[in-house]
């Protein structure tokens, strides 16, 4: 196996590992429009990596997502306003600062294809220290606030009786995602990053009966989807973050057509 190849599906695997049980909770949150909300706020974290002349443009990402999910929380606690309507105005909102900020940059090359749709061909191994480190506290931190967190999802209010404190679990929750997100941006790009974290876990929950066995389902589907993906780019020289996110399509269709296993969690 080529080193490019090997270190493209590592890439993939590390990221699939994490998104999995964190796109199970957006679905059961009924967040779905948070990645892309992150996503677009990625854009901007690269554009100001690049105004400020920062090397890693994966620290302004990170930076850029992290402040964007704080903010969320700060705007939910502090307005009337829905979700969607908030979640609608950071991801617009981010989106536009951030392509306003590319068009002061005149004399700077933006590869803006490979932040748009991914380039996990071109993965390093510093991008995969990185993806593994990301993932690895991303896990960690999600097992162990995985109870109130799924009694949160429940019933907020009843949590928050319990003693839960809710605005800590759910600023953390948003946190990996954002961190995932960062992380994903290298394997399937700023557009496609929500469909990595989604429908694995939407093709997961018409096989699982418990939260963590769609939590486990998902990794596999995610897994599937890169191994499928990076075949499909080698065999027709198709773009291999789009094709991962392909294979996972199918892949939701065909749990469609299933007869469902699970109960629908």
């Amino acid at each position: 196996m080529d080193e490019f190849i090997l270190y493209a599906l590592l890439a993939g695997l590390g990221v699939t590992v994490a998104a999995g049980p964190l796109g199970s909770f957006i679905l059961w949150r009924r967040m779905s429009f948070f990645g892309d909300t992150l996503a677009h706020a990625a854009l901007l974290g690269v554009a100001l990596g690049l105004l400020l002349g920062i090397t890693d443009l994966t620290v302004g990402v990170v930076i850029v997502c992290v402040g964007a999910a704080a903010f969320l929380v700060v705007l939910q606690n502090r307005t009337r306003l829905g979700n969607d309507a908030l979640l609608g105005i950071l991801s617009h909102g981010t989106l536009a600062v951030g392509l306003v900020v590319v068009s002061f940059m005149e004399n700077v090359q933006l590869d803006l294809i490979g932040f748009l749709f991914g380039d996990i061909l071109s993965v390093t191994t510093t991008d995969l220290a990185w993806i593994y480190a990301t993932s690895g506290i991303a896990i960690a931190i999600l097992f162990k606030i995985w109870r109130p967190l799924l009694s949160i999802t429940i019933h907020e209010d009843l949590a928050r009786a319990e003693g839960i404190q809710v605005t800590r679990i759910n600023l953390l929750f948003m946190i990996l995602i954002a961190l995932v997100v960062a992380a994903a941006m290298k394997v399937v790009g700023i557009l496609l990053i929500a469909a990595l974290l989604i429908v694995p876990a939407s093709a997961a929950r018409h096989y699982a009966r418990t939260p963590e066995q769609m939590a486990g389902m998902a990794v596999v589907i995610g897994t599937s989807s890169v191994v499928g993906g990076l075949m499909l780019s080698l065999a027709y020289d198709t773009p291999a973050g789009p094709s991962i996110v392909v294979i996972a399509l199918v892949l939701f269709l065909i749990s469609t057509l299933m007869p469902n296993v699970g109960r629908q969690v």
